[in-house]
């Protein structure tokens, strides 16, 4: 009988220390995983504190010491695609506080795969194929720099960028030798990675090809119309500036914000005629854009206007045979109807650049088949007739 109560309570002492462990761990499993159906929500250091990292020298040799004492679940312990998931939901600033916990997590967030995303969904609207052509010959131009393998010149390139991701002054470019003495390394973060596109752009350090429209805030001798800029971001204002270069003079704009911003439609240089496709299409009511410039030492923009009627037509729909005819009419309809600049007459069979100093130089003609930018151009509408 007393061997059987003592066994009695040998089990019940056991029961109560295995739920109490249990009650742990189910607390402990609770406190890790709100934080991520909450999508980040308290931030990734919320995060942190409920999953203790391991704490790994940059560099060393020398292996993490464990606490054998207690037993806690670390970060890159997770199942791979548990931890890509978490990674995946970072902002590009909690990337670049990831970054700077350990080697192997500055190694996962610094790669393609996570800065694609972000590139796609903030800078698709403005980033085109002139602006990839611009960042590839930016490259090309660090990588000709004298001495640019010498880590002063990787840290002066990446240096603006530590604003945005601190971690890359403390950990991208320093690490240890076997003594343990501090050294620095050259190429923690390449200079074409997309992480590094993304900062250089987000910093406003590098200036990418885009047009503005309605230049200088709006100006009433740009109105409807878009002109080809040097644009650079300010991430204070969430706006740009951009650099405009006419003949003589440089111009420049501040204040820019996105919708004003488009990706250049056809690869055309300004100061080239755009050699257009759709001349014999284009009927009375038609939305097109035409290159204009005001001489010939001047870059063209683009200004939306729509095909007209000619004058030896009515404009009745079942008699207009305007589309049958070598010369269309093009309206400018926010002009008044008096204006010299109202309407200008353009020849379908043999088009090229038209015009003269008093009234300025009508280049190539694009029609414009989508409803977006249509309404875009509406949506820029002047609030009055202009001058």
């Amino acid at each position: 009988m007393f061997l059987l109560l003592i066994s009695c309570f040998s089990v019940i002492l056991l029961s109560k220390s295995l739920s109490s462990k249990t009650q742990q761990r189910i607390h402990c499993k609770w406190r890790l995983f709100p934080p991520l159906f909450q999508k980040f929500k308290l931030g990734i250091f919320s995060f942190l504190q409920a999953i203790p990292l391991k704490k790994m020298k940059l560099g060393s040799s020398e292996s993490p010491k464990e606490d054998h004492s207690t037993t806690s679940l670390s970060l890159l312990d997770l199942p791979e695609l548990t931890l890509e998931s978490i990674l995946d939901r970072l902002s590009p600033a909690g990337l670049c506080a990831m970054a700077g916990v350990c080697s192997e997590l500055r190694d996962r967030c610094t790669s393609d795969h996570f800065w694609e995303k972000h590139m796609k969904q903030k800078w698709c609207k403005v980033i085109g194929a002139a602006a990839d052509r611009e960042w590839q010959w930016h490259i090309a131009s660090k990588m000709r720099q004298k001495n640019l393998l010498d880590p002063n010149n990787q840290q002066s390139f990446l240096g603006s960028f530590t604003k945005i991701c601190p971690f890359l002054s403390r950990f991208s470019f320093k690490s240890r030798t076997e003594n343990g003495e501090n050294q620095l390394r050259k190429s923690d973060l390449p200079v074409d990675s997309t992480m590094a596109r993304y900062l250089s752009l987000e910093t406003g350090e590098f200036w990418f090809p885009a047009q503005v429209y309605n230049r200088e805030n709006g100006h009433a001798g740009f109105m409807l119309s878009c002109y080809d800029a040097k644009l650079s971001y300010d991430s204070k204002t969430d706006t740009f500036q951009a650099r405009y270069s006419p003949h003589r003079r440089r111009t420049a704009e501040e204040n820019i914000s996105w919708d004003r911003l488009r990706v250049p439609p056809v690869g055309t240089c300004s100061y080239d005629l755009h050699i257009s496709n759709s001349l014999l299409d284009l009927k009375p009511g038609d939305h097109v854009e035409i290159q204009w410039r005001k001489t010939k030492e001047f870059p063209y923009g683009w200004w939306y206007g729509v095909v007209g009627h000619m004058e030896s037509c009515d404009g009745n729909e079942n008699h207009c045979r305007c589309l049958y005819t070598d010369t269309m009419m093009l309206e400018f309809k926010q002009y008044p109807s008096s204006s010299r600049w109202r309407k200008t007459a353009v020849n379908r069979n043999d088009h090229r650049e038209v015009g003269n100093e008093a009234y300025g130089f009508y280049g190539g003609i694009r029609k414009l088949y989508k409803e977006e930018e249509i309404s875009m151009w509406k949506r820029l509408w002047p609030n009055h007739v202009l001058e």
